[in-house]
């Protein structure tokens, strides 16, 4: 695959790097229309293949169009594979399921029926959906995990890889796909080991994808992100391939990320966050000079705090999103006091504007 630094052609339009995606798991971005979400500057979305298939179901998908037609983004779309969201209802009780080399088995609370997810499956119901970037399916582990549990990971995940691209090509020929193609990422797992970071990233890149992801939850126990485990991944992978730096979505953690080389990013707490009144505001006018992404440059506005009651301003200086440039700080804080639920479609737009800025700012500034 061709050298791709700035941006990530698409069958859905070139999407700038670095980008940030929020999840529209469900194929929605929680309290905001897909006009919210472009208006933002959001280029791209990411939804979810382990929900997806249970809600609406894969044929209710594909018969309402596919994810663009359905949820109406004329966007670039990345399926995540599901195999993290299973990884975590398994080890949050292994009566839910079962993974083995052929795939995963799982039943979620509350469901009336068994799926079953294996790598074949996987991709076809990405290519099905009608997603931009098809990501394979992994097998996902902590990072505290035992040696020989992260060992067996990345044999399994690089097996699998094998089979999602032998599938993805399989099924490329069979929906006649040629031209612009949707484009096939794989995952590197390893834990914290990084013997087996870099086995796996060998392995990975021997079998070809189009781009990488960072496998793995990027956070230890403490909450802080793994950065060594996260450069060790990025130097694995060589820079003419576009990586992904899976769950990572806390504006410092992409700042750092950013400079270690990663390009994509996907996460739900900007808009959790804003669904819950904590909205992010940039310390200064990000667009005036002398500007820079070093020491205290973001911090966080709580809506409810009652400082905010009169206060008659926007959430952040500078901000042209569409929340700021029509409503006061004073004004969301009485939104979310009478439980009014236009409040989460306004600070849904104001975060993610914010990330649309940050992203921006990654991209062009040289103080970054």
């Amino acid at each position: 695959m061709p050298d791709h630094t700035d941006s990530l052609p698409t069958r859905h339009g070139d999407l700038p790097l670095p980008t940030f995606l929020p999840d529209a798991t469900f194929g929605t971005v929680r309290a905001a229309d897909t006009g919210d979400v472009r208006t933002a500057g959001i280029r791209a979305l990411v939804m979810n293949t382990f929900h997806l298939m249970q809600k609406p179901g894969s044929s209710t998908v594909q018969a309402l169009g596919g994810l663009h037609t359905m949820s109406g983004w004329d966007g670039p779309i990345v399926t995540d594979s599901g195999g993290f969201q299973a990884y975590s209802l398994i080890r949050q009780n292994a009566r839910h399921g079962r993974i083995s080399d052929q795939g995963i088995v799982f039943q979620p609370e509350g469901a009336g029926r068994k799926y079953q997810l294996t790598p074949e499956k996987c991709i076809q119901l990405q290519l099905g959906y009608g997603a931009d970037v098809v990501v394979c399916l992994d097998d996902c582990t902590h990072v505290d995990d035992a040696l020989d549990e992260q060992r067996a990971s990345v044999r399994r995940t690089v097996r699998w890889a094998v089979r999602c691209k032998q599938a993805f090509e399989r099924q490329l020929d069979e929906r006649r796909l040629s031209g612009a193609r949707p484009l096939l990422f794989a995952v590197v797992q390893g834990g914290g080991s990084a013997e087996l970071r870099r086995e796996c990233a060998e392995a990975l890149l021997e079998i070809g994808f189009d781009g990488y992801g960072y496998g793995g939850w990027p956070l230890d126990a403490a909450g802080n992100l793994l950065a060594d485990l996260l450069a060790l991944t990025r130097e694995l992978i060589p820079r003419r391939y576009p990586i992904h730096a899976l769950g990572v979505g806390h504006p410092e953690s992409i700042v750092t990320c950013t400079r270690l080389g990663y390009q994509l990013f996907d996460s739900a707490l900007p808009t959790r966050d804003a669904r819950n009144g904590r909205l992010y505001a940039f310390t200064s006018d990000p667009r005036a000079a002398g500007f820079c992404l070093t020491g205290r440059w973001f911090h966080y506005v709580y809506v409810e705090d009652r400082k905010h009651i009169k206060a008659d301003r926007p959430v952040s200086p500078g901000c042209d999103c569409y929340t700021c440039t029509r409503y006061t700080l004073g004004y969301l804080h009485h939104l979310q006091a009478i439980g009014e639920t236009l409040f989460y479609r306004l600070a849904t737009i104001h975060n993610l504007r914010f990330m649309a800025t940050l992203m921006a700012k990654l991209a062009g500034d040289d103080a970054t």
